[in-house]
């Protein structure tokens, strides 16, 4: 097994803020990184409106692959959803 296909297995982390807005309360969008992708979702942070219905943010740490954060990010991308990723680059988180 070539190193750069064993590494790119290795689990890691990726720290993002993440704006949802209101049109999308209704849907799933943070449990399906799980589901979909396999990701394990920390919440950091949130900041909701418990009776005005408005956009949320959510400060979220996920854990997979690489490969697992890439496609969580391109569904969260295609979903035109504001993301703010803390680094460039996935973080090695073990």
């Amino acid at each position: 097994m070539h190193s750069e296909e064993h590494s790119d297995r290795r689990p890691t982390h990726q720290r993002i803020c993440l704006r949802i807005p209101k049109e999308y309360h209704s849907e799933p969008v943070i449990s399906r990184l799980t589901s979909r992708h396999g990701l394990i979702v920390n919440i950091n942070a949130a900041l909701l409106g418990a009776k005005v219905p408005q956009e949320g943010w959510f400060d979220l740490d996920l854990q997979g692959t690489p490969e697992q954060i890439r496609g969580a990010l391109i569904d969260l991308n295609d979903l035109d959803l504001e993301i703010w990723e803390n680094s460039s680059e996935p973080n090695d988180g073990w």
